[in-house]
């Protein structure tokens, strides 16, 4: 009777430890898109209060884009915290129009960083 509950018992904590124990599940590739921005750019000059438009490079898509969905944000001497100028539009739209905020300062260094799948910053530009 004893050695039935024992052996019971072992049974039983075998199959509890082989069900707790970790296992490898595989990944599939994640497809990360970081499209090129190509304005604006350095010569781009935006005026405080009208609508601009940012345009990025589509010509490379990967087939299944984890994040399609973009956001782009006004960037200031490398702090990304000037607010958010779009968002909600698909990333192979390649462009979106967005309204210069007419509260900021004059400047040479602001930059737009277009988020979806990865973050990709453009290069300064100045707006009036």
């Amino acid at each position: 009777m004893f050695a039935t509950k024992f052996t019971t018992a072992l049974l039983f904590a075998l199959v509890s430890s082989i069900s707790a124990s970790p296992i490898n599940v595989g990944r599939g590739t994640l497809a990360i898109w970081d499209p090129t921005i190509l304005t604006p750019d350095a010569q781009t000059v935006w005026v405080r209060g009208q609508t601009a438009e940012v345009t990025w490079d589509t010509s490379n898509p990967p087939s299944s884009v984890t994040n399609p969905i973009g956001q782009v944000l006004l960037a200031k001497g490398g702090n990304q915290g000037y607010g958010i100028l779009a968002s909600g539009f698909q990333l192979t739209d390649g462009s979106v129009e967005v309204t210069v905020p007419s509260d900021l300062e004059p400047g040479s260094d602001y930059q737009v960083v277009l988020f979806g799948d990865s973050g990709n910053v453009s290069p300064e530009f100045t707006i009036q």
